[in-house]
């Protein structure tokens, strides 16, 4: 399955095959997980977030148009999912502590988050050249495959295998 396009996988997830689901978590769970943790310093909401995202693209495959990667119309799905988790959480978690405990918190937050992505920078920068490039035009630049084929001059094959080597790369590396 792992030579599939990422909108046939989805097909197939709309056709109730859980391995694709699977496939698709696989490629995309980690780089939601990193876009969402800039926009959430609450490591536990994000898990949730990408977990309830995949759900959410279980029960809508059927209503991907194609228009756009795939990768963009989860982004999207989590985008919302985030915003309403934030929405309705309730306020007194952070609002009954007092003023200088929570700035404390969330300068503790911002401390880690930056921490994290210093880790995930330094680790893609680990990474030898070719797989760096591909790792940043996939999973930071949000590229589909046939667009880093082509703007690398590389097989679709190549790109694919790059991507997952990358991203096993940097499992290892941030473990």
């Amino acid at each position: 399955m792992g030579a599939l396009t990422d909108a046939e996988l989805l097909e197939r997830v709309g056709e109730g095959d859980e391995h694709a689901l699977g496939v698709l978590f696989e490629r995309h769970a980690d780089w939601l997980a990193v876009r969402l943790q800039r926009r959430c310093a609450d490591a536990h909401l994000v898990d949730e977030v990408v977990a309830d995202t995949f759900v959410r693209a279980w029960r809508k495959a059927h209503t991907f148009r194609g228009d756009s990667p795939v990768g963009a119309w989860l982004w999207g799905i989590a985008r919302r999912r985030l915003a309403d988790a934030t929405r309705h959480r309730p306020r007194g978690l952070v609002t009954d502590a007092p003023p200088d405990e929570a700035d404390r918190r969330t300068v503790e937050d911002e401390v880690v988050a930056r921490e994290r992505r210093r880790e995930l920078a330094d680790a893609v920068g680990r990474l030898s050249p070719r797989l760096r490039r591909v790792a940043h035009l996939v999973l930071v630049e949000q590229r589909s495959t046939r667009e880093v084929a082509r703007r690398l001059d590389i097989p679709e094959g190549t790109v694919k295998t790059r991507a997952m080597r990358a991203r096993a790369a940097l499992r290892r590396e941030l473990r």
